[in-house]
């Protein structure tokens, strides 16, 4: 299957112009590649940290240095960890107005779209270029709602206690391999804390790029749900493409008390020279409801299984999950809830799209304690392969310990036929708008409740990514 050169040509440049352009304007602050305890000191002395979370940075790296690379998933052998620079502060301030921050990154956001999207569809929007976020912005309603909504730098500094509470119980650094690196030399991220009662009607965001070759982005964020409260934050993910690889490994924490909603909206469209390791798990108290929407489209390795831990009765977690595999791409996600309590209820939809030499795999886990009487959960996982290399797997996890317990789990596989292709553009579709509709009716169920510029967004970068012309 091929389009014609001129659809290749427009399609190629319309992606690199979107998301393939690099500033090689910016100058940073930043020290030596490799990870050591000097490096460790330096990015906390660089951000005047208290004592304490210089404490946890290097007992994070203690553990990262000892455990092993994971075998079970994706080949992970080849990352060199001494040739990634773990702090690059480009040399610019944060900024809450748009103006203040330096043009050369202003240009980089501005290309990305970041501002027109505050403008139109967010309460608040953050923008994180390589290690440090350059600007902050939330409105002034929500401040006066006592709505808190900053970067986790200056939350370290501003909310102590908060902090202290909360940062890596959800995930501790003994977790993984990851979360231990992310522990040690983290920066920059969202942290939100969301008063008793108070629905966000509209949602917060933030933009994380990297721009730089050989550079590593370990942005920490934690999201706060007091009792009754309501949020949604969506991250966008993009990188330039070079010849060599980079690293993008975050922690995402949420806690969710009673009677909260949190939803949480990625759509990663990282260059395909980035390993993406990332570490996602949510708390979940009595009557609360977590929504991971997770859509993956970029990345050399992606591996990504946002969790929940449905801990007190009446909790609900969801997760969607798109996966979109190119060539030369593996794309390792799925997802994972803990039923912990009576009552608990959860669902995990997860849609794939492979195609050349993409591998899409599947990987999730449903457990059921013995304490979770009456819980109920859907597992429901969707493959499409687009020709006759394509790979995909599914490797689903069930742990029922609870004898009332309601676990179903369905699985289909299907290919992008000849005939398909026929009757589509037999309606005067090219080749590949005929591909990408097809893909596009297949997650459809997903783009439905993205919120409207995310779904536009998504749309984009599927026509983009199944076309013949991106590899």
């Amino acid at each position: 299957m091929s389009g014609t050169n001129a659809e290749v040509v427009q399609n190629e440049s319309e992606y690199m112009q979107r998301y393939g352009f690099k500033d090689t304007n910016t100058t940073y602050e930043h020290i030596d590649k490799g990870l050591s305890e000097e490096v460790v000191r330096f990015i906390s002395k660089s951000k005047n940290e208290p004592e304490w979370m210089l404490e946890k940075r290097l007992h994070g790296l203690k553990i990262f240095l000892e455990k092993p690379v994971p075998l079970w998933g994706p080949d992970l052998q080849s990352i060199d960890y001494s040739d990634i620079y773990y702090y690059l502060k480009p040399n610019a301030g944060k900024s809450d107005s748009w103006d203040a921050v330096p043009e050369d990154i202003k240009n980089t956001f501005d290309k990305l779209g970041i501002p027109e999207a505050e403008r139109k569809f967010f309460s608040g929007a953050e923008a994180q270029y390589d290690s440090e976020v350059v600007y902050h912005h939330i409105k002034e309603e929500l401040e006066k709602q006592g709505v808190i909504f900053t970067d986790t730098d200056t939350a370290v500094k501003k909310y102590p206690e908060i902090i202290k509470k909360y940062f890596g119980t959800i995930i501790p650094p003994s977790d993984n391999k990851y979360a231990a690196l992310n522990t040690a030399c983290w920066s920059g991220g969202s942290f939100i804390y969301v008063p008793k009662g108070v629905k966000v009607a509209m949602p917060l965001q933030a933009y994380f790029r990297i721009n730089a070759e050989k550079a590593g982005q370990f942005e920490r964020t934690l999201i706060i749900a007091d009792e009754g409260a309501e949020v949604t934050y969506e991250e966008g993910c993009t990188a330039p493409i070079y010849i060599s690889s980079s690293l993008h490994s975050a922690v995402v924490e949420l806690v969710a008390l009673k009677g909260s909603h949190i939803r949480y909206v990625t759509v990663q469209n990282w260059s395909k020279n980035v390993y993406n390791l990332v570490t996602q798990r949510a708390f979940a108290y009595e009557n609360a409801h977590v929504e991971w929407i997770d859509a993956n489209i970029g990345s050399k390795v992606n591996m990504k299984y946002p969790s929940v831990f449905l801990k007190e009765r009446g909790a609900k977690g969801d997760i969607l999950s798109i996966a979109v595999a190119g060539n030369n791409q593996t794309q390792d996600s799925g997802g994972k809830v803990y039923h912990l309590a009576p009552d608990t209820s959860s669902s995990i939809i997860s849609k794939s799209v492979s195609k050349g030499s993409g591998v899409a795999t599947y990987r999730g886990l449903v457990h059921i304690d013995k304490k979770a009487t009456n819980s109920r959960s859907a597992v429901k996982c969707d493959a499409l392969l687009l020709d006759n290399n394509a790979k995909t797997n599914t490797f689903p996890y069930n742990e029922v310990y609870s004898e009332d317990a309601f676990v179903s789990h369905e699985a289909t596989v299907g290919r992008l036929g000849e005939d398909e292709l026929f009757y589509l553009m037999s309606r005067g579709l090219s080749e590949d708008d005929a591909i990408a509709t097809a893909v596009l009716g297949f997650i459809q169920p997903l783009i439905d409740v993205l919120p409207l510029e995310y779904s536009l967004e998504l749309k984009r970068l599927i026509k983009l990514d199944t076309s013949n012309s991106i590899a």
